[in-house]
């Protein structure tokens, strides 16, 4: 007996289309970087690399997690930069944005230590071919592990957790961000690929960055917000859906290669 089940009838109402992207063939340069603790040659190993993709025709270039600085709670205080105010205060993100713009591509900047008021974000920026500051994506998911005799690291001693989905219409299409320990919750990527109506809940305190979106939320967010006793003060309606997920990365190499590769096969 034929199922009478019509998944097309399934969500009501009927999901939006994603948008045709405005590339349908480019390439993407992904820059391995080995960070040292001098920020000034870090900033200028990755220039190099960004160049070096743009000549073999990438219109998109990734950097990795935490390319400017050595990656650690002692570190990150002190290589933190003050994004929003640019200038001598942000070397990093001068550099990108110059580059962006003088070679015409798209950069997802990995992500480096940011300054915003008295905490400090693990913050990843994307740039525009017009060298102009797109979107910014603080980490959501922080890093804490202790495995005995093997690793210890928790990146909630130093770093402020985001609240924050980041969805960003650039050249080359909608990218969806999240950084690193971020792909290991599967809902994130499952809310950046959905076509629908959702609801975003928005802390008093934080500021939606990112520009054009496409819609938002699910069953596990909603439920979410009304088993947990947060006090949101503003509901946000959103439009979602990517062409492209970015999850610039450090793993380190006890976790890492037990599962970084699964994991991109798994949120593909």
């Amino acid at each position: 007996m034929a199922s009478s089940f019509k998944p097309e009838q399934a969500r009501a109402p009927p999901a939006v289309p994603l948008p045709i992207p405005p590339l349908t063939k480019f390439k993407i340069g992904i820059c391995q970087l080995l960070v040292t603790p001098d920020k000034e040659r870090n900033i200028a190993h990755a220039l190099k690399a960004i160049e070096e993709a743009a000549k073999k025709g990438a219109q998109l270039v990734l950097l990795p997690e935490i390319w400017n600085s050595s990656y650690s709670n002692d570190s990150l205080p002190v290589y933190a930069e003050d994004i929003d105010a640019g200038g001598d205060a942000s070397p990093s993100t001068v550099m990108l944005s110059e580059v962006s713009w003088r070679l015409k591509i798209t950069i997802v900047g990995g992500s480096m230590p940011e300054r915003y008021g008295d905490k400090l974000y693990n913050t990843c920026c994307v740039f525009g071919s017009n060298g102009k500051l797109k979107a910014k994506h603080w980490k959501i998911h922080l890093f804490d592990i202790d495995i005995p005799g093997e690793i210890t690291f928790t990146e909630s001693k130093t770093l402020t957790a985001g609240e924050s989905l980041t969805i960003v219409d650039t050249d080359v299409g909608r990218i969806g961000i999240g950084i690193c320990y971020d792909i290991q919750f599967q809902e994130l990527a499952m809310i950046y690929a959905a076509r629908g109506l959702f609801i975003y809940p928005l802390n008093h305190e934080m500021i939606m960055i990112s520009t054009t979106f496409d819609i938002l939320i699910g069953y596990r967010l909603l439920l979410h917000l009304f088993m947990n006793p947060l006090h949101y003060t503003r509901l946000m309606f959103l439009h979602l859906g990517a062409h492209l997920l970015c999850f610039p990365g450090a793993f380190n190499l006890t976790t890492g290669p037990l599962h970084w590769e699964l994991m991109q096969r798994a949120r593909y």
